[in-house]
């Protein structure tokens, strides 16, 4: 086959490939064609056929800017390298594919089958059979382009002519692509065409010709929702990562969509499938005598704004044309469902020869009570012309008369404000492609529907929309930006946006201004959205008013939530109920769209739901306190579960055996799913009043939270509460809460700031007798101290601690002074004495179930054993500590563990691991930190193995500060002395009992 075409069987014929990795055979016989380099140039030449290449050329498309120091000399190496690959056996330079013209090398295809060559063949075969309507021969000769592609183009070549044909390559295929889907929809192929769009529109999400391609296709398909709902995507990514609104061609394809213009969107003369033709009337209809055909649908609201995709669904093709359609709508009150119906039903009125009905079922009326079934299949049944049995009043006889009345029509029917399913039931027309449109603040779950719309308020883009043409004005910036700001404290609810909008008609600037700052004020928010028989409120109330006790009082405990989401379990805690019961009871408030479900086990209010259940709220005054109570204490407990402190870092507060979390993994998980609203948590307590509970709730997410690197929201929580804490009742935290502040600061690497507040903690301990704090104080300073190379003042606020520790009787604390015991012995060179140290504090560690401080122990081990030439022995102790570190999403020491196990890969000889592992390292910082201030102030101590163990970035920084430390001249005439403190520390252990 020559590389125009033709087909050649001879044994000796050469092939070469390019449409993915660069390969040639000859005579069925794959070729070694040797380096990469090699390879580039060979690239370089096939994809210039007959065409004259210098070595300049050449050379800057294989190297670039990095050019081998012999220059274009190194060409004719690898030219006569690949001439003795590429050549037949006997070939001479005349007969070789490669020939040297003019200084320079040209490919000469002669009998040889390039890809490439026959990539074009293929779409120039297509082109001409599409040029003249032959679309299958078309479609058959680009998918035999397509299939020969194998990959990437060019994959693993380097250089950049290399890299600029596989681009180009790669977009050839995408076009080819195109063309092909673009004839076989045209050939009526949609169902084999939406799978490959699918795929193409992920892998090119701003490609707009191809999410036009999908539209198409799904709309022949009958799938106008599914078309609308790529549109809306594909927008919605273009604005947001790329700031344009999508162009002609995409725009004028929704367009056509919308109104059902197949002559826009295939052209006149396209072969398609026939579209579904609308139902035939049912035999028999002609049969009877006429009547006059009702429209009773209502005036349709104006200024109708937004929902594309829901009227799509709503105003699709039935799957089934010989059944009945239903399709129902249910949201929170005021959110615009009746508008949405009623504007679809416009919509589609023309597909229903026998009428439009509506009926209003006052589900939801403080006014007027709703209908009985009766009453309402009564005035149904005169509205068809149908007098038989309409004077029963058994329910069953007239649901059985509207049935028969309605078997041969085809009739809309509208049900609004439907209580629940078991008023809509009995009221289904039976003929044969009628449609059932419902809505309720229900959920209907027991009505049987192939369309069901749980509708939600609209965005934003479209609030400030309707709002805009409502209100009128100029259109200045000024007057967007506060149309833009009153549409979100409406919560972009229609109801309220067009309350405010009628309140806002034909008035100043300044009145909306005005409007919006009484708006922003929660205690005045309802009042404001009602206008004479419109009210945000008093739609709300009706809803409420309809649910059960039990449900009504936990409507109310919604609204106090601390957090704008919450699960199951908060709820549960705040009345005092089972997980199960509350999961069940918020699954009856979703139902009655007063509760929005955002994720598994994850809820919330709207805004004004959450204010209009505050204001309920407020009326049951010993409730909150009961459901403030609940809530606040499980926080506490979540915090203090969390922690890596041990068991008895917190003897005051809510006793620990109420805690709901079975251990410190399922209340870290809990604390996460709350996420960044930890820190609110903290200022709500304070603005209530429940001071103990902030500051109780700020000591235990401390560990938790400077273990993920949170540091910001660490000092936004002490920084709340500190200033308070002289008027809380549980004194301990005067002290605690500084010793909090002051290892933030530390952790930082801020010890100017650090050292003062430790001080003040550690004072005012003392003078109160707490030992646990005074330890917790002198344990900082100790630590920080060491950091600064104060090593022998170091030694002493140990001896201090260590003194304390006996009598506590506290196995965590222990456990911490013992592993700084042994941070200090090796420091100083003291191998053995620190490795009985580390081993002590492990097995202390595990003993009190205390991960961090067990992954912690472990990286000092296994530091210790690298600076015992134990590399192997260290990467198994190191494994360990990641598998912790990973456990507990602690950032530092993650970090910290990845940058030694790079050490102890360096040092088994393993040179592209510890490349690894130290980059893995450097990523999980810069992944964590974002560049901050305060993170980059904290790299101080990371380069250091210290009390905290915050990563070390460079490969061997840990042992550069173990010679720096031993070297200060705070430590070198003291050696002998701090090694005697140590031991004075081990002897003062044993004389306490503990076995140090």
């Amino acid at each position: 086959m020559s590389s125009t075409g033709g087909v050649s069987t001879g044994v000796r014929q050469l092939r070469l490939a390019l449409l993915g990795p660069l390969q040639g055979w000859r005579g069925g016989i794959p070729l070694e064609l040797g380096p990469v380099r090699g390879q580039a140039l060979l690239a370089a030449l096939l994809l210039r056929p007959g065409v004259t290449a210098s070595r300049q050329q050449l050379l800057d498309g294989v190297w670039g800017t990095e050019q081998p120091g012999t220059g274009a000399k190194v060409i004719p190496v690898y030219v006569h390298r690949l001439r003795r690959c590429l050549d037949g056996p006997g070939d001479g330079p005349a007969e070789s594919v490669i020939v040297t013209d003019r200084g320079g090398y040209r490919f000469v295809p002669r009998d040889v089958w390039v890809d490439a060559a026959r990539l074009a063949e293929f779409a120039a075969e297509a082109s001409s059979a599409r040029g003249r309507g032959d679309l299958d021969t078309a479609v058959d000769a680009w998918s035999k382009a397509l299939e020969l592609f194998r990959g990437e183009p060019l994959a693993g070549i380097p250089g950049p002519f290399a890299q600029g044909e596989r681009l180009r390559l790669t977009e050839y295929r995408l076009a080819l692509l195109q063309d092909k889907l673009g004839c076989e929809l045209r050939l009526g192929r949609h169902a084999a065409a939406v799978g490959e769009l699918f795929a193409l529109t992920e892998a090119h999400p701003y490609h707009e010709a191809l999410a036009a391609l999908l539209i198409r296709a799904l709309y022949v398909g009958n799938r106008q929702a599914d078309a609308l709902d790529v549109y809306a995507k594909a927008r919605r990514r273009l604005v947001r990562d790329q700031g344009a609104e999508p162009g002609p061609e995409l725009r004028q394809t929704h367009e056509a969509v919308l109104r059902r213009d197949d002559a826009l969107l295939f052209g006149t003369a396209a072969r398609q499938q026939p579209r579904p033709a609308p139902a035939q009337p049912p035999a028999g209809r002609r049969d009877r005598p006429q009547r006059p055909v009702r429209n009773e649908l209502p005036v349709g609201v104006g200024n109708f704004t937004g929902r594309d995709r829901e009227l799509a669904l709503l105003g699709a093709s039935a799957a089934d044309p010989d059944g009945v359609t239903v399709r129902a709508v249910d949201g929170m009150a005021g959110v615009g469902k009746t508008a949405l119906v009623v504007h679809a039903a416009r919509t589609v009125h023309q597909r229903y020869p026998d009428g439009c009905l509506f009926v209003d079922l006052h589900g939801y009326r403080e006014d007027r009570g709703a209908p009985g079934p009766q009453r309402v299949l009564r005035r149904l049944l005169r509205a068809v012309g149908a007098d038989e049995g309409e004077d029963s009043e058994d329910l069953d006889e007239l649901a059985a008369s509207w049935r028969t009345a309605t078997a041969a029509l085809r009739l809309l029917l509208v049900l609004d404000d439907a209580a629940g399913a078991e008023q809509v039931r009995p009221l289904l027309p039976a003929g044969p492609g009628s449609m059932l449109l419902v809505t309720s603040r229900q959920r209907l779950t027991g009505l049987d529907v192939d369309r069901r719309i749980s509708l939600a308020p609209l965005d934003l883009d479209d609030a400030v929309g309707l709002l805009s043409r409502i209100v009128g004005g100029s259109g200045s910036p000024h007057e967007h930006g506060a149309i833009r700001r009153l549409a979100g404290l409406c919560d972009q609810l229609p109801l309220a946006l067009r309350i405010a909008g009628a309140r806002l008609q034909n008035r100043p600037l300044w009145a909306w201004e005005s409007l919006a700052a009484r708006l922003a004020d929660d205690e005045r928010r309802l009042g404001e959205l009602s206008v004479e028989d419109r009210s945000v409120e008093a739609a709300f109330q009706l809803s409420y008013d309809q649910l059960p006790a039990v449900e009504q009082r936990a409507f109310r405990a919604l609204g106090l939530s601390p957090t704008v989401e919450l699960d199951a379990l908060t709820l549960a805690a705040m009345l005092d109920w089972t997980r199960p019961d509350a999961e069940r009871v918020l699954g009856s408030l979703v139902d009655a769209s007063l509760v929005q479900q955002v994720a598994a086990d994850r809820y919330r209010l709207h805004d004004l739901v959450a204010v209009y259940a505050r204001r309920v709220a407020a009326g049951f005054p010993g409730e909150v306190a009961a459901v403030r109570d609940g809530v606040f204490r499980l926080y506490v407990s979540a915090a203090r579960r969390s922690s890596d402190w041990g068991p008895s870092a917190f003897p005051t507060g809510p006793a620990p055996g109420t805690a709901p979390f079975a251990d410190w993994e399922e209340a870290t998980n809990w604390l996460d799913a709350v996420g960044g609203e930890l820190v609110d948590v903290v200022g709500h307590a304070v603005d209530v009043g429940k001071l103990d509970e902030a500051c109780w709730i700020t000591e235990g997410l401390f560990d938790y939270l400077t273990r993920q690197g949170r540091f910001h929201e660490c000092r936004t929580a002490l920084e709340t509460v500190l200033p308070l804490v002289t008027a809380v009742t549980d004194r301990r935290m005067v002290s605690e809460l500084r010793t909090c502040m002051g290892m933030m600061y530390g952790l930082q690497g801020r010890y100017e700031q650090a050292h003062p507040l430790l001080t003040e903690a550690l004072e005012i301990s003392r003078r109160a007798g707490d030992l646990l704090e005074q330890a917790r104080a002198l344990g900082n300073l100790g630590t920080f101290a060491n950091l600064q190379g104060r090593v022998a003042e170091s030694m002493e606020f140990f001896a201090e601690v260590a003194g304390i520790v006996g009598k506590l009787d506290d196995e965590w604390l222990t456990a911490v002074v013992t592993a700084t015991v042994g941070d200090m012995h090796h420091q100083l060179g003291e191998h053995e004495r620190a490795y009985e140290c580390y081993t002590e504090a492990i097995v202390l560690a595990e003993r009190v179930d205390s991960p961090r401080l067990l992954g912690k122990t472990l990286l000092r081990l296994g530091c210790l054993q690298l600076d015992r030439g134990r590399p192997l022995d260290a990467a198994g102790t190191l494994h360990r500590a990641a598998d912790l570190a990973i456990r507990l999403a602690d950032v530092p020491l993650y970090a910290t563990v990845l940058g030694r196990l790079g050490t102890a890969a360096a040092c088994l000889g393993n040179v592209a691991q510890a490349a690894e592992f130290s980059s893995r390292a450097r990523g999980v910082l810069s992944g964590r930190t974002g560049g901050t201030s305060e993170m980059v102030r904290s790299e101080m101590i990371r380069t250091r193995l210290v009390w905290n163990n915050v990563a070390a970035e460079d490969l061997a920084g840990s042992r550069e500060f173990f010679e720096r430390s031993v070297a200060l001249p705070d430590a070198a005439p003291n050696r002998a002395r701090i090694s005697h403190f140590l031991d004075d520390i081990r002897r003062q252990r044993q004389w306490d009992g503990t076995d140090f």
